[in-house]
């Protein structure tokens, strides 16, 4: 269990994110066209997991245009936004940023991908959504770097995540 804030107000994930060195744990997902995505479509590509409360916060669509914006210099790496919003909410924002390098993602079907990353709260104001987290992945599936945002209206480290890749 971690423990984190949004705006002061104390909150706990379910667990913890995978640490570096280990596999990344296996996932499957709604992407915005209904369609299913798993870990293994990224296979032989770096991965960057966004793991974000909602696209319909203020801060979370900072981190979406930041990794766009990333993606246009690193053509060897993907970024998957993930949240449990609905994939028509993903889409919509996307579109409306006109984002097109970033993939989104939902856990809205399974609820397993919060519970094996660790990132759903287990209380607090937003119980049930996911925590702000990042998670770099290799080429060969295994996880280079993770981290917990520890106040959600804070963004990631872009710069360590990306690092990790390199």
């Amino acid at each position: 269990m971690a423990k984190i804030t949004l705006t002061g107000t104390p909150a706990d994930t379910i667990g913890e994110l995978p640490k570096g060195g280990s596999p990344a744990p296996d996932f499957q997902l709604v992407k915005t066209d209904l369609s299913e995505v798993t870990l293994a479509d990224y296979a032989g590509r770096k991965l960057l997991l966004n793991i974000i409360l909602s696209v319909d916060t203020d801060v979370c669509p900072l981190s979406l245009r930041r990794f766009d914006q990333e993606l246009a210099k690193r053509h060897d790496t993907a970024v998957l936004t993930i949240s449990a919003d609905l994939p028509f909410a993903q889409g919509r924002v996307l579109a409306a940023e006109k984002l097109e390098r970033i993939d989104a993602a939902s856990c809205f079907r399974d609820p397993s991908f919060a519970q094996d990353y660790g990132v759903v709260m287990i209380n607090g104001p937003l119980q049930g959504m996911l925590a702000r987290a990042v998670v770099a992945i290799d080429a060969g599936g295994i996880v280079q770097y993770s981290a917990l945002v520890s106040e959600i209206n804070d963004q990631p480290d872009y710069d360590a995540a990306l690092a990790a890749l390199d």
